[in-house]
């Protein structure tokens, strides 16, 4: 019974860390958008239709995640799904990248469910905000091709340093206590891979920072690629 009650403990305390992260991101986005330019008026049923669309793309996205085994253990996985996000926050502001991530991760919840108990799942939208935000924050302050490509470069640098030391300090003793797996094998798991990892700091460092590197990398040149060129058929811009 004591050892259910800490569990219980244990995973409440998970749920407050997400919702109060959650919220002081939202609150980021708010306030970020009373110093920024005057961002582009549509209706809010024209808004919401283009949050759930962007929404229900990144969702599918997620779902179609893979691993890249030959850099880290199989749980660490690699998606696409902050392309329409991003897309979404460069047409309608920072405060649509914090809900669109939000219902993002609560689609593929519904679809697919958790195999990393929510710990994934939390890690996907937290880091994910970490890519996109800073991107769609500076995009906004001149919305030119230029502040695009400034904006992505710092999205993908806070990305690859904020994710690695997220994932050290918070993300994998979580893991491990939620799933009762010492963090020494999940260190083990990255030294099969990569002789160099011999601990969490040289497993974030080998392993977690250059995934991060490459999604950051891919999401930001997809971006420039796309934005123009669905910005109609998708935005009705």
């Amino acid at each position: 019974m004591k050892e259910f009650l800490l569990q219980v403990q244990e995973n409440l305390y998970f749920v407050l860390v997400c919702t109060a992260i959650a919220a002081a991101l939202a609150v980021v986005a708010k306030l970020a958008e009373r110093f920024l330019p005057t961002t582009r008026k549509i209706s809010s049923a024209r808004r919401i239709s283009i949050l759930g669309i962007c929404a229900a793309l990144a969702a599918v996205l997620h779902i179609l995640d893979f691993p890249l085994p030959f850099l880290a253990p199989d749980f660490y996985k690699l998606d696409f799904s902050e392309l329409p996000v991003m897309l979404c926050g460069f047409y309608l502001g920072p405060s649509a990248v914090v809900v669109c991530e939000g219902l993002k991760i609560l689609l593929k919840l519904l679809m697919k469910g958790t195999s990393t108990a929510f710990v994934g799942d939390f890690a996907n939208f937290v880091i994910g905000c970490s890519l996109v935000l800073p991107a769609v924050i500076v995009y906004h302050t001149k919305k030119t091709k230029s502040s695009a490509i400034w904006g992505l470069a710092l999205g993908t640098v806070i990305l690859t340093v904020f994710g690695s030391a997220f994932n050290a300090v918070y993300l994998l003793p979580k893991f491990s206590q939620l799933y009762g797996i010492p963090l020494e094998s999940i260190v083990a798991m990255g030294g099969a891979i990569n002789g160099g990892i011999h601990s969490v700091s040289t497993f974030v460092l080998l392993a977690v920072a250059p995934l991060n590197l490459i999604k950051g990398v891919t999401i930001s040149a997809l971006t420039l690629l796309l934005y123009k060129r669905v910005a109609r058929p998708l935005f009705g811009k």
